[in-house]
């Protein structure tokens, strides 16, 4: 079957946020890109797991936004992914404790195998059961004709040799670089991908965003971000950039353009004071 372009697949954890007061959020990189792409119009299904553990607080907000996702599987044997969070005076969450639960040991069942097949790209969250995956998918020859983009996240799962192992099989990726944009290492991750053809686009924070392709052979392209006040907290700021970029990208397929939908997308989750707006949840307590 012919991949189908307007379908798009989010692969990736659904955790739980657990918060010191006893508040327990729906949260994780791909929920929070799951509500801006409803937001965004871009048709897509997310591919996750969770445990019986809180199942409502996960799926009413799944239901509620009208976020796609397959019900037969998403319900895995073992506890959730979590991550507790406390909110510190100056209005920032400190997180910590991430327990991988059951996206420790993911995999696709072959109904959604059948959905990587009939897909046109592929967004894969990296945590380490999904880097798993990605490469078991390569395996099962799954992974050709469709645009297959990663988010590296802040790179702690990786070394630049773990990093060019897996843009083996990943056409663009994102890196939230957590230090300085003159740090060599940055400067490596650029050679792999141009070595590789393909497309990488890194941000650091205020700092800029810097593209690279590989894939046409253009010079790298240093994207200005122009600060902004945090009137809420920079979390979820880099999910709403790759969001807000892959939708653009989607469309258009120009790096610069989807960089500057990014960076707004980005800009506007600085209002909140958590990942999503306080709309997007149905506060809950645990139960």
């Amino acid at each position: 079957m012919t991949p189908d372009a307007s379908r798009h697949l989010l692969l990736g954890p659904l955790s739980l946020d657990l918060y010191r007061d006893g508040l327990v959020l729906p949260g994780g990189g791909a929920l929070n890109m799951a509500w801006h792409w409803r937001e965004l119009g871009v048709p897509f299904r997310l591919l996750t797991r969770i445990g019986p553990d809180h199942r409502d607080v996960a799926l009413g907000f799944l239901d509620r936004h009208a976020i796609p996702y397959s019900p037969a599987s998403i319900i895995g044997a073992g506890s959730s992914s979590t991550i507790d969070i406390e909110i510190l005076p100056d209005g920032q969450p400190f997180m910590d404790n991430f327990v991988e639960g059951v996206w420790a040991d993911y995999r696709s069942t072959p109904d959604e195998e059948a959905l990587v097949r009939e897909s046109g790209s592929l967004h894969v969250v990296l945590v380490e059961g999904a880097i798993a995956e990605l490469r078991r998918l390569r395996d099962l020859g799954l992974l050709g004709n469709r645009e297959v983009s990663a988010d590296f996240l802040g790179f702690r799962h990786y070394t630049v040799e773990r990093f060019a192992d897996t843009m083996a099989d990943v056409d663009l990726a994102f890196v939230g670089w957590p230090g300085d944009p003159r740090d060599p290492t940055v400067t490596i991750l650029g050679e792999i991908v141009r070595d590789l053809g393909r497309r990488l686009v890194i941000t650091f924070g205020s700092q800029g965003v810097r593209l690279v392709d590989g894939r046409s052979g253009a010079s790298d392209v240093t994207v200005p971000v122009i600060p902004v006040p945090v009137r809420g907290t920079s979390v979820g700021c880099g999910d709403a950039f790759i969001a807000w970029f892959l939708a653009e990208y989607f469309a258009s397929g120009d790096l610069r353009a989807a960089a500057e939908s990014g960076k707004v997308g980005g800009a506007r989750a600085t209002l909140w004071h958590g990942p999503l707006p306080d709309t997007a949840y149905e506060r809950s307590a645990p139960g």
